[in-house]
């Protein structure tokens, strides 16, 4: 039977997720942003201005500690798809380690009385061990997906609220942080960042369980559990997979750079440090286009959306380097508000096609690994925001940064090569990779042919 014959004849795709689920998973990304969002996005600036540690120790600990960490995610990966239990494979790692993540997040923003040696050993510890727990609660969000329906419009719209989702929390974290570090510290930043972790992670624990209690594995695999050996080969000849890895990489990489360097440029290049809740403020644009992001995709195809995604944002980098030069705060703002449209899109569809190439993976290899190919999510995450930081600080020490104090040219230029251009560069790498994704055009013939068999795998089990 011709494809096409297979795809008018198939069963009808699962029906929607029901909105209690949707919205507890789209909250299970509002719990991580709002802890490991504070690391992402102030962890350099806490190191460096408030904690003492000099730039560039905190370059080579943020590369250390993140190429290491990064490799957690495959490892975890296989533990989820030889997990087997009554809750299924990934939702009961909710249960398992949302209170060790929140538990380390605030220990990551403790600060002891210690030497210099002593807090870059403290900084090591707990800045590796908060990426290994982020990694357990984070990376089933993503493989998770895949078993919630196996419709791709329905995917679409569960991974756009979970995007919504963990906007808002980014939202929260990078406007009111700072505020609340001052109203909880009453201008001691230390015990100000150690109240607004804890109120945070408190927060992100509750969010997470929630999410455990109020999910459904539905798309099992009809191995219980997946050898090793056999989730390495869902690998093979899956491209769409190795594109995705890709531009994780690039974006959580470009997006760190940026994001970790908003403080500083705010309060060095322009002298306008007050400025920064209103600016990180701006990426309520991104949950416009969140909104539409089903309705672009599934009329242009997720991989033509995300490329008008990084089209959008590269355009608005262009204007804040225009901006940057002119020293005009107006033409930032609106640089800012057109890269924060063209992110939406792109954090929209990122764990969307990651998902997808699960069942990719299925169709070309005989293996549903969605574990370790899911993993790739955190894999590439954590290593680009570990470059991207290791990156960051290392320009900034090259630029002479020195903290709390007047910057030379050489730095400024050197903050604002991070805010503005290392972006730009990052999005068209990004833009360019995915080009070669073919897997949209597929999708309905590998969709329609795995059920088929696996229907007659499980006829055959009876």
């Amino acid at each position: 039977m011709e494809a096409t014959e297979r795809i008018k004849e198939a069963a009808p795709l699962k029906a929607m997720v029901p909105w209690k689920e949707r919205i507890s998973y789209g909250l299970s990304d509002t719990a991580c942003n709002l802890a490991f969002q504070v690391i992402g996005t102030y962890l350099m600036f806490f190191y460096t201005d408030v904690y003492g540690i000099s730039a560039a120790a905190v370059g080579t600990l943020f590369l250390v500690a993140r190429v290491i960490d990064a490799f957690d995610g495959p490892i975890i990966g296989i533990f989820i798809d030889r997990t087997h239990t009554k809750w299924g494979k990934s939702r009961p790692f909710f249960l398992w380690f949302s209170i060790p993540f929140g538990l380390m997040c605030v220990l990551t923003f403790t600060t002891p009385d210690l030497t210099d040696g002593g807090k870059i050993v403290w900084a090591y510890v707990t800045y590796i061990l908060v990426g290994i727990f982020y990694s357990c609660v984070n990376l089933p969000i993503t493989s998770i997906l895949p078993s919630l329906t196996n419709n791709p419009k329905e995917r679409t719209v569960l991974g756009t609220i979970r995007q919504f989702g963990g906007t808002i929390g980014q939202i929260i974290v990078t406007v009111f942080t700072l505020p609340i570090v001052a109203l909880l510290g009453s201008g001691d930043q230390q015990k100000g960042f150690f109240l607004t972790i804890l109120l945070f992670s408190i927060v992100a624990v509750v969010l997470l369980l929630n999410t455990f209690v109020n999910t459904k594995e539905r798309i099992t695999n009809v191995q219980k559990v997946v050898r090793v050996k056999d989730s390495v080969k869902a690998m093979k000849r899956n491209w769409p997979w190795m594109i995705m890895i890709l531009m994780n990489f690039i974006y959580w990489m470009a997006m760190t750079m940026k994001n970790q360097t908003t403080v500083y440029f705010f309060k060095y290049n322009l002298g306008r440090e007050d400025l920064v809740p209103i600016i990180m403020a701006l990426a309520f644009g991104s949950l416009l286009t969140l909104l539409f992001t089903p309705a672009v995709a599934n009329r242009m195809g997720k991989r033509n959306t995300m490329v008008m995604g990084l089209v959008l944002a590269i355009i608005g980098q262009i204007i804040m380097g225009m901006g940057a030069h002119n020293l005009s705060i107006s033409i930032i703002i609106f640089g800012v508000v057109i890269n924060a449209f063209g992110t939406g899109f792109i954090s929209g569809l990122l764990s969307v096609m990651l998902a997808d190439t699960v069942d990719y993976g299925e169709w070309k290899n005989g293996v549903r690994a969605q574990g370790l190919l899911t993993s790739a999510s955190s894999f590439g995450a954590k290593f680009g925001m570990g470059i991207g930081g290791a990156m960051t600080a290392g320009i900034l020490a090259m630029g002479g940064y020195q903290a709390n104090k007047t910057q030379t040219a050489e730095s400024l230029r050197a903050i604002e090569f991070n805010f503005v251009w290392i972006p730009i560069i990052g999005f068209v790498i990004a833009a360019i990779a995915l080009f070669f994704y073919r897997a949209d055009k597929q999708e309905k013939q590998y969709l329609v042919e795995l059920e088929e068999r696996n229907r007659t795998f499980r006829e055959n089990e009876k």
